[in-house]
């Protein structure tokens, strides 16, 4: 493993492993983790992501000029993954009813403090995305930064619950690692460039304490899993963003960077109707 971290060392996370982990060890692992790494996820990220903007990924895909949501005033909107909502703030801001949902608690801590800073307060429900504790057609939008989607051991369950909270014609966007990433190791320099793994390995990437419990999970599956999986969910898939490394952009965050963005792309935003 790297350098430890704050969060690794409050799990006892020893090493990685290749392992097949189902839904109930995805969310104790995932709870775990984020709330361990609250404090030092938004040290490392907070100013990048802000209290109240929509950053879609680390190449700096703002939905404010990308316009992936469409007309937002007076939507019901759902963000699933939320974070610290600096994103379901964004939206309030411009008119929208919004929900925000995480599932972990040291997460949503961030996202009611900077509620009460702001004065924008974002209604914040903590849950888990496989199972959304909402009436069928509540939402006008759904949407996600990177939040819920790769962490979920069954993410056809997910799909099946955001098009049932969704009124017919609303739309599901969300982003994820592009899934070609998979291939490479998690790094920003030269060794990023090399192919160490196969993009077919559905293998999710595990970290685990001394006893082999996880402490941190995250699945891959390949844009065709996807795709598969929002058709039966009942999406149509119209438009698909890989979004290019922009000139001049030098911040690097985690393995995404100027090297690498340069060559491959970092990220998907999937755009759905239901």
């Amino acid at each position: 493993m790297a350098s430890e971290t704050s969060a690794e060392r409050a799990l006892g996370t020893t090493g990685v492993a290749r392992m097949s982990v189902g839904s109930a060890e995805s969310v104790a692992a995932n709870i775990a983790w984020w709330d361990a790494d609250a404090d030092d996820y938004h040290r490392e990220h907070g100013e990048f992501l802000g209290v109240s903007d929509f950053m879609w990924c680390p190449e700096r895909v703002r939905e404010a000029e990308a316009g992936l949501l469409g007309p937002v005033v007076g939507k019901d909107v759902l963000e699933i993954g939320c974070g610290s909502a600096p994103c379901a703030r964004w939206l309030a801001d411009q008119g929208a009813r919004v929900v925000g949902l995480d599932l972990s608690s040291g997460m949503l801590r961030y996202a009611a403090a900077a509620n009460t800073a702001t004065g924008t307060r974002v209604p914040l429900v903590r849950a888990n995305a496989e199972r959304l504790p909402f009436g069928s057609g509540t939402f006008d939008l759904a949407c996600s930064a990177f939040g819920a989607v790769p962490f979920v051991a069954d993410v056809q369950a997910v799909f099946t619950e955001v098009a049932r909270v969704l009124r017919p014609g609303g739309t599901w966007t969300f982003a994820v690692t592009h899934p070609m990433r998979w291939i490479f190791p998690d790094d920003p320099g030269p060794n990023g460039l090399l192919v160490t793994g196969s993009y077919f390995d559905r293998t999710p990437y595990v970290e685990v304490d001394a006893d082999g419990v996880p402490t941190y999970v995250e699945h891959h599956r390949t844009l065709g899993d996807y795709v598969r999986a929002l058709g039966a969910a009942g999406f149509e898939l119209f438009d698909l963003v890989e979004p290019e490394w922009p000139e001049g952009h030098t911040q690097q965050w985690g393995q995404w960077s100027p090297l690498r963005g340069e060559l491959f792309p970092g990220t998907a935003i999937f755009r759905c109707r239901r």
